[in-house]
């Protein structure tokens, strides 16, 4: 997120939580696991009753690998990767089955919000500008089908404070 320019420290982490808080609650019926390397993070998200997957230095992309690859030697046959800054979120743990690769595109057909896979998929994360376009075409390199879903309350999320300014 880069707002910490235009917001308070404080504020900004209330608002951080705030929004995290609203995409655990959204993942109610799934289990829900927080792949982190903060201990505050760590901390709030076993308050939550989340799992936390711990993956310092991993960066986004590979600590999302590492989480997903956590959850495939536990057992776990599809992953909803969902992003923490998405103050509208409702409903990912009911998001329809689908045999391949599901994508919630931002509201900007830019960036990833939402993605579903299963977990023994040979994947590369592309997290970051261009990755829903990015997303696709991984999903092309493995041959995966994909299934796209524009849902309004998942499309946005706060990255600039423009964003924030919009809720």
């Amino acid at each position: 997120m880069r707002l910490g320019a235009t917001m308070p420290d404080a504020q900004r982490v209330e608002l951080v939580r705030s929004m995290a808080e609203t995409v655990v609650a959204a993942c109610v019926p799934l289990p829900v696991a927080v792949v982190c390397d903060d201990p505050e993070v760590a901390r709030w998200a076993e308050a939550l009753g989340a799992t936390v997957m711990w993956e310092p230095g991993q960066g986004l992309n590979g600590a999302v690998r590492a989480g997903v690859d956590q959850l495939a030697a536990a057992g776990v046959e599809w992953v909803t990767v969902a992003h923490g800054d998405l103050p509208r979120a409702r409903d990912i743990g009911s998001l329809p089955p689908f045999a391949g690769i599901t994508l919630v595109p931002d509201r900007h057909d830019d960036g990833t919000n939402v993605l579903r896979l299963r977990t023994e998929s040979d994947f590369g994360f592309a997290y970051g500008p261009g990755s829903f376009r990015a997303h696709r075409a991984e999903a092309a390199r493995i041959g995966a089908p994909v299934r796209i879903l524009r849902i309004p309350a998942l499309a946005y999320d706060v990255d600039w404070p423009t964003d924030v300014d919009e809720l």
